[in-house]
């Protein structure tokens, strides 16, 4: 069966990237956010299926480097105990380790870029841009900002 491994930031893209829970019927998946009080109680959901990051934004910049490399090393854990086929992401900084990793090692990356931007790039997707398999855009103005980009339409 195809491994799935659903990957983003928590807040709004972990909101975007929960939008297309259906798939989880239909595939083997794994889910990946980061550690908040707020994505504390999806292991009882979800239980072996999710796995954590250390939460970190770019504000701190004294500790952020050090959480970014600590999440490297953990996406590389977390890429061979789920071993996924495909990577969907809708971003932010915490996926980028894991779809250069999972790029690497044979993964298909599927990039959502979100919805919350209509005429600029994202960091992340300037990153992930050059690797993605399939990058889709929620808005027909980014396509002309992003060579690959395929118009998906919104996921809410």
């Amino acid at each position: 069966m195809t491994r799935i491994l659903f990957i983003s930031s928590t807040g709004g893209h972990f909101s975007e990237l929960m939008q297309l829970k259906a798939l989880l019927k239909k595939y083997d998946y794994s889910i990946i956010t980061e550690k908040t009080k707020s994505t504390k109680p999806l292991k009882k959901k979800y239980k072996k299926k999710i796995g954590y990051l250390v939460y970190g934004t770019k504000n701190n910049m004294f500790t952020y480097p050090f959480k970014f490399i600590y999440n490297c090393f953990k996406s590389l854990y977390y890429y061979f105990k789920f071993h996924p086929d495909y990577i969907i992401t809708t971003g932010a900084h915490t996926s980028v380790p894991m779809c250069y990793i999972g790029k690497i090692f044979g993964s298909r990356i599927i990039y959502i870029e979100t919805f919350a931007n209509i005429n600029t790039k994202t960091v992340t997707g300037k990153l992930i841009h050059p690797i993605a398999n399939k990058f889709i855009v929620q808005w027909p103005t980014m396509k002309k900002l992003y060579s690959k980009a395929i118009d998906g339409g919104w996921i809410y």
